[in-house]
């Protein structure tokens, strides 16, 4: 290792540990983890320090990013529960089904005016690069006990599953431009070994490891921290098989992810072992959450260093404005259609609709397209640095007030009215225990 990387080393180490040590201090302020870890790599990218770009370290940059959003994609989808989608189950189910298709299609319309020069596949890239939300970047507005039940269960379930399902538009626009690494598979080839390949190698593995892990816990053959690691292996056992069946080793995690869930709690009403782990022990999917959750903070910072950093330098008013209309009329107007009809009251929709954050998942898709040399890749690295950028900044920020605000609001209209929607109870299933980037405060 150079001087120079064994320095910077040195100081990446320092600001996580540093970080670490003031977590529960920060954590009832609006300085989040992505605002610190993001502030670090602009000092350290190219127009800082100039100690990390991406031209030279883009091996071990492009594991770590891609590690991260494979652990948070298996964690995320093992967590899933039926009941989460059964009492008050509508509002993600809406935000899923309606809202994202939605995000996507407006992200795409809106950049066509806005930004000349790409071509049609590259806004719909663009749509779908920047449709997932990441709950981490405004934690207090789905954690805040002040929020009603229905609307914190609602943000962390959409938050956990809309990256997954962005993944197949991603993959199909990309496949769809000619002069990219996917496009020489062609839609078809990229529809059948990332979609139907990839899903099938997921499903195979989480089952079996969900399974295995099952029969070892009911004969007592596991320990609880081994445990933990059997998730972590079925995980990275499952993006590797698919990745080398040029599959997406995402999808596969993701849907790995489902199974592996579903045979421990399937485990569990066989053998009465509880799938989150023993009482009084950690859960088994605790250790894969710290890892994913600190490579996450990581991704953060290389964001700030090869992708926030290079486009402050080059800002212009076509970026800022949809930057802008990204974060408000491309999230809430889908938001409020989705929600049309359900009962749910102006302040709600426009809560959730404010509290879309764009995070890791649209980090990991942009610097993918970096890596697969997009034909666009400049400006439309530009406007999703600048959207996250921003995103990153305003959710953090705003998360306590309006999260209070709404609060204050919530309690008022239970009181008047004792039907309220909002007040409707919710199964809190998805509620993990959020810990990492996507989680931090």
């Amino acid at each position: 290792m150079s001087g120079g990387s064994a320095w910077t080393g040195a100081a990446v180490a320092a600001v996580t540990a540093g970080y670490a040590l003031f977590s529960r201090r920060l954590a009832s302020t609006p300085v989040s983890a992505p605002m610190v870890f993001t502030g670090f790599g602009v000092l350290i990218g190219p127009i800082g320090l100039d100690a990390l770009d991406l031209g030279h370290d883009a091996g071990p940059v492009l594991t770590l990013i891609e590690a991260a959003l494979a652990l948070l994609l298996f964690t995320d989808s093992m967590t899933v529960r039926r009941r989460d989608l059964r009492t008050g189950g509508f509002l993600p189910l809406r935000l899923l089904a309606i809202g994202l298709p939605l995000s996507i299609g407006l992200g795409w319309l809106l950049a066509w005016p806005l930004l000349p020069g790409l071509t049609l596949w590259e806004f719909a890239l663009l749509g779908a690069v920047l449709a997932p939300t990441d709950a981490a970047l405004g934690k207090t507005a789905s954690s805040s006990p002040r929020v009603p039940a229905l609307v914190r269960n609602g943000l962390n379930v959409e938050s956990g599953l809309n990256d997954g399902l962005a993944l197949p538009f991603f993959l199909t626009f990309l496949a769809a431009i000619p002069g990219t690494i996917a496009s020489e598979e062609g839609v078809g080839g990229v529809f059948w070994r990332a979609l139907v390949v990839s899903t099938a190698v997921g499903l195979a593995f989480g089952w079996v490891g969900g399974w295995l892990l099952t029969l070892a816990r009911a004969r007592d053959w596991v320990t609880g921290d081994w445990q933990q690691v059997v998730v972590l292996a079925v995980a990275f056992a499952a993006y590797s098989v698919a990745t080398a069946a040029d599959g997406s080793g995402f999808i596969a995690t993701w849907m790995g992810g489902f199974a592996f869930g579903v045979a421990l709690r399937k485990g569990e009403a066989t053998h009465g072992k509880p799938a989150d782990g023993e009482p009084g022990k950690q859960r088994p999917a605790n250790l894969a959450e710290y890892v994913g959750g600190l490579l996450g903070s990581l991704s953060f910072l290389v964001f700030g260093a090869v992708l926030l950093g290079p486009t402050l330098e080059h800002l212009d008013w076509r970026i800022i404005t949809y930057a802008v209309l990204s974060l408000t009329v491309v999230r809430m107007l889908p938001v409020a259609l989705a929600l049309a009809g359900t009962g749910m009251r102006l302040p709600t929709v426009a809560y959730v609709g404010w509290f879309g954050p764009r995070g890791l998942a649209s980090v990991v898709f942009g610097l993918l397209l970096v890596e697969d040399h997009v034909p666009g890749i400049q400006l439309l690295s530009r406007v999703i640095a600048a959207t996250i950028g921003l995103s990153i900044l305003l959710h953090s920020m705003s998360a306590p007030y309006f999260a209070d605000r709404y609060g204050n609001w919530f309690d008022a209209a239970k009181a008047t009215t004792p039907d309220l929607r909002e007040a409707q109870d919710a199964s809190e299933g998805f509620g993990r225990q959020h810990h990492g980037s996507r989680r931090l405060r």
